[in-house]
């Protein structure tokens, strides 16, 4: 799954160009605040860098591509509404609980989509995977609860840690986490792949539930 701002990657197949300019939207924003940190050490001068990294990263990934994908988009957005915030009001912190705010909306929108009997994940990355109703169902509140787990560790970050440790954690911290996470659940997901393959496939006479 993309930042702990952003959801797990889906691994479908694309072409290799979409692929890389996808990684630089993701990506370039967030590298280009830490690389900016690392020589400031200002958090006020990487905002403004990641201000105008985000609004680069979404104006040239809507000219190449002709779309934005859900997700990215989000994170863009929320880069530029929060950072431009903590510039406005010379507040570091309203840029800090970017993240905070991005995973909770993110499982938020993964636990309503079960309670309202989707399947968001499904959505998101079925193309890449073939699994069961059920399967993705908890697949979804796993990763709703990774969210939510992040949000609170991004708060017990910054209240407690320097802004240089934060910054770290923000990137790549946090895509770490998610990186390992979504690795965690291979296995679930390997499990429960051919449920959905079963699903898929045609049935042969005399095998339905009706057949007599």
């Amino acid at each position: 799954m993309s930042t702990p701002e952003t959801p797990p990657p889906a691994p479908h197949a694309t072409a290799k160009p979409s692929a890389w300019i996808r990684h630089a939207v993701d990506y370039g924003p967030l590298l280009a605040f830490l690389v900016s940190f690392l020589i400031t050490r200002s958090i006020t001068a990487a905002t403004w860098v990641l201000v105008a990294a985000s609004a680069i990263a979404l104006a040239f990934g809507f000219a190449v591509e002709r779309r934005l994908a859900p997700m990215p988009l989000i994170a863009g957005l929320g880069a530029l509404v929060f950072g431009g915030l903590a510039l406005v009001f010379h507040d570091p912190r309203l840029l800090k609980i970017k993240p905070t705010v991005l995973n909770i909306a993110y499982a938020g929108f993964l636990f309503g989509g079960v309670a309202l009997r989707k399947n968001p994940l499904k959505v998101l990355l079925g193309e890449a995977m073939h699994l069961s109703d059920a399967a993705w169902r908890t697949l979804t509140i796993r990763y709703g609860a990774c969210f939510l787990v992040l949000a609170g560790v991004n708060e017990a970050v910054w209240r407690t840690q320097s802004d240089a440790v934060w910054v770290w954690f923000k990137f790549p911290g946090l895509a770490v986490l998610m990186i390992l996470f979504s690795l965690t659940q291979v296995p679930f997901m390997m499990k429960h792949m051919h449920d959905g393959d079963q699903d898929k496939a045609p049935q042969e006479p005399g095998a339905g539930p009706e057949a007599g």
